[in-house]
C-alpha cells in the first residue's frame, strides 16, 4: 500500500500540493501516478484535499491538524484504517510528482524483497558533487544500510581524490508496527540536522537503501515549482 501524506500548509510555498501540474492538482497528480503500481491512500489535514480526492476516485482520509510529521499523520492514517502490522507501507510525498513509475515499482519490490530485514527503507541516487544543504547525503554500509544521513558533504573528501555522493531521496518504506514503533522513539540527532530518518539510525534500526537513477525532485518552492514546469514542457 502507498499512503501520500499531504499537509497543505507550507511554511516556504503556500497550499504547495494544490498547485496545477497538467491541469491537476500536485497531491492528485502524484496519487493518479502512484496508483498504477499499488492501493493509494492520501492521508491530509484539509477538507479541500478530501473533496479533490473524491472528484478523482482517490481514497482520502482525514487527519489531525496537530501532525508534526508526515510520519505521525501516516501512523493515524494506519490506525483509522486498521491495518495488520505486517502491511507494508510505503510513504511517498505529496511533493514528488515526477517520481517516474519505474522507479516506484523497482522500490515496492525491492522492499517485498527485504522486508524481513529492515525496520525502514529508502532510495538514494549516485551523483559526482555534494550539492548544496538541501540535498540530503547517505553513507551505507557494504548491505546497502544506511550508517549516517547529513546535510554536510559526506564522506568528507579530504585528500581531494574524488568521490561519488549517494543523494537520498525522501521516500520510505515500513511495516505498520515499524511505524508505530517510530513514532514513539526519541533522537537528538533528528533535531540538530533537522532529518527525520536520523531517530531509526540513531535508536540502532536498519534503514535499507534501494539504488534508483531518477530526474524528480520535490517542490518545495516557487522555484522548484517552476522548474518542474519547465522540465514538463521540455519533455513534450
Amino acid at each position: 500500500m502507498i499512503i501520500i501524506p499531504a499537509r497543505l500548509k507550507s511554511s516556504r510555498f503556500s497550499e504547495k500540493i494544490l498547485v496545477p501540474i497538467k491541469g491537476i492538482p500536485m497531491c492528485i497528480y502524484t496519487a493518479l501516478n502512484a496508483s498504477k503500481a499499488d492501493r493509494v491512500v492520501i492521508a491530509t489535514d484539509s477538507s479541500k484535499v478530501l473533496e479533490l480526492a473524491k472528484e478523482y476516485n482517490l481514497t482520502a482520509i482525514l487527519t489531525k491538524q496537530t501532525h508534526e510529521s508526515g510520519t505521525e499523520r501516516l501512523a493515524e492514517c494506519v490506525d483509522i484504517l486498521g491495518l495488520n502490522d505486517d502491511e507494508l507501507i510505503i510513504n511517498l510525498q505529496a511533493d514528488e510528482p515526477l517520481f517516474e513509475l519505474s522507479n516506484l515499482i523497482k522500490f515496492k519490490e525491492f522492499c517485498n524483497e527485504f522486508k524481513n530485514e529492515f525496520f525502514m527503507a529508502s532510495c538514494y541516487t549516485i551523483k559526482d558533487t555534494p550539492s548544496d544543504e538541501n540535498m540530503v547525503k547517505v553513507v551505507l554500509d557494504t548491505k546497502q544500510n544506511a550508517i549516517y544521513f547529513s546535510r554536510a558533504p559526506i564522506p568528507y573528501d579530504r585528500d581531494k581524490k574524488g568521490v561519488k555522493y549517494n543523494h537520498h531521496l525522501g521516500i520510505y518504506a515500513y511495516k505498520a508496527k515499524s511505524l508505530k514503533e517510530f513514532i514513539t522513539l526519541k533522537s537528538s540527532l533528528e533535531h540538530i540536522e533537522k532529518l527525520e530518518q536520523l531517530r531509526a539510525i540513531e535508536n540502532g534500526k536498519i534503514i535499507k537503501m534501494c539504488e534508483i537513477n531518477t530526474k524528480s525532485f520535490g517542490i518545495d518552492t516557487k522555484a522548484d515549482y517552476e522548474r518542474l514546469l519547465q522540465v514538463l514542457e521540455n519533455d513534450k
